[in-house]
């Protein structure tokens, strides 16, 4: 399937119309030429990716795409591709089965994930994409996305690029991506947005309606996959400071002649940012050496992007104005929490995670200790008991949980037949929820839903 998005097509055929035909003509014919030629290279490295993905008791199959960027078997895809996988299986243009793949590693922040898959015995390496650079693409760029769409393998579509640093107004995520018409539909996820020159220039994110789809920088992706593959993890520097952008308004009334600077909101105790003296209220202008600005939310991830490009044990300057006066505060910046829990779920109908730096300011948690409470059950024991969402458990039958790891211990004392107590905090109240186990145990995993595409 290869194809020109409409609006693609009708801004080229515009700039062709002022051209003598026949130029015009050979104009389009090189540009599918091209398009042709690119597909032909570049496809062999395009893969299907199939994750037998469990969440929550149940069992789907979600499918996207990836492809080879060493000959090895090193696969790039997206994060959301893979995410909680008990299995992962590659289908490779041109040969025969399915390859078995390692999950290397994954980051959440950037919807990077790492494969590996291995040769068979008596198989040629794979074929591998040339990777370019991301830095370089200019807005109004022809480009090339190749991915799986709707289980679709091999499927191409044309498209510029719309434009670049797009952030999508989420602090899970810590990239500027590239904009695209290039359509990016369900199943495209994690396949390769490709230059005139034949290199991959980004990983394909999600798509936003007809004509829309973001893309994740291939420079962003070569730094995580260099981290996965060398160190097994991503170790992001850590201020320790939530942030609020400065609007117009508030800049006039603390009589600021431009908008320039991000607001501290908070500072987290025993974090670089208090070390170094920040304030709430402090305006920050200067993060090290770079100029600051933020007029709405989606700004903000321009500093957020700074602290996690730095790593940890760096020493930084931070220029801010405090009532009125300049001041240069100097942070060592730390290594970043863990920003992806682990979850435990349990045979009672709910799923608890542990609490990490974000969910306790973003849950407003009373306290650390205790384990999180993400998911419920429709008509479960914890459902009837009165459990809910967001609930910090504390103790579980008069065992004390401060830990996912107390947690656990915990669930697996428990009397099999008998009811127990679990003690949580909701808010600023204390709960005790009694669960009662079922007559039968429940055996086997719940129905799958449908087979999803990503």
């Amino acid at each position: 399937m290869k194809r020109f998005s409409v609006v693609t097509l009708s801004l080229f055929l515009a700039g062709c119309a002022a051209l003598p035909q026949a130029l015009a003509r050979d104009a389009l014919d090189e540009v599918q030429a091209r398009v042709i030629e690119i597909n032909r290279q570049v496809s062999p490295c395009v893969v299907h990716i199939e994750s037998a993905v469990r969440v929550n008791g149940r069992r789907n199959l979600v499918e996207g795409s990836g492809f080879v960027i060493d000959a090895t078997g090193v696969v790039l895809t997206n994060w959301h591709v893979v995410d909680r996988a008990e299995k992962v299986s590659v289908i490779v243009p041109k040969r025969d089965g399915r390859y078995d793949a390692e999950i290397v590693g994954t980051d959440k922040q950037t919807d990077v994930a790492v494969l590996r898959i291995s040769p068979r015995d008596g198989e040629k390496p794979f074929a591998a994409a040339k990777v370019g650079d991301s830095e370089k693409v200019q807005v109004g760029e022809w480009v090339i996305a190749i991915g799986n769409p709707y289980g679709l393998e091999g499927s191409v579509s044309l498209g510029i690029v719309s434009a670049k640093g797009r952030d999508l107004r989420t602090e899970q995520l810590l990239n500027d991506f590239i904009q695209t018409d290039a359509m990016i539909d369900h199943g495209s996820s994690g396949g390769p947005l490709i230059n005139l020159k034949g290199e991959v220039i980004g990983i394909n994110s999600r798509g936003q309606g007809r004509g829309i789809g973001f893309t994740i920088p291939i420079d962003t992706a070569k730094r995580v996959a260099d981290d996965l593959l060398d160190r097994g993890r991503i170790a992001r520097g850590y201020l320790g400071v939530t942030l609020q952008p400065l609007s117009r308004d508030l800049a006039r009334y603390w009589g600021q002649n431009s908008v320039h600077g991000v607001l501290v909101g908070s500072v987290a105790h025993d974090s670089p940012a208090e070390r170094a003296g920040l304030a709430v209220g402090d305006l920050i202008v200067k993060f090290d050496g770079e100029s600051l600005h933020a007029e709405k939310e989606e700004d903000l991830g321009q500093f957020q992007r700074l602290v996690a490009q730095r790593s940890a044990g760096r020493d930084v300057a931070i220029e801010v104005l405090r009532g009125g006066e300049r001041k240069t505060l100097h942070a060592s910046l730390a290594t970043q929490p863990k920003f992806v829990p682990d979850e435990q779920e349990t045979p009672h109908g709910f799923t608890v995670e542990e609490v990490t730096e974000t969910s306790f300011r973003s849950q407003r948690l009373a306290q650390r200790d205790g384990v999180l409470v993400s998911f419920v059950e429709s008509g479960s024991e914890a459902d009837e008991a009165g459990m809910e969402r967001g609930d910090l458990i504390v103790e579980l039958e008069k065992s004390h949980v401060a830990t996912l790891d107390d947690f656990r211990g915990a669930l697996n004392g428990l009397p099999k037949d008998k009811p127990f107590l679990v003690r949580a905090l909701r808010g600023d109240d204390t709960r005790f929820l009694l669960l009662s186990p079922r007559a039968v145990t429940r055996t086997g995993d719940k129905p799958a839903s449908s087979t999803s595409s990503r």
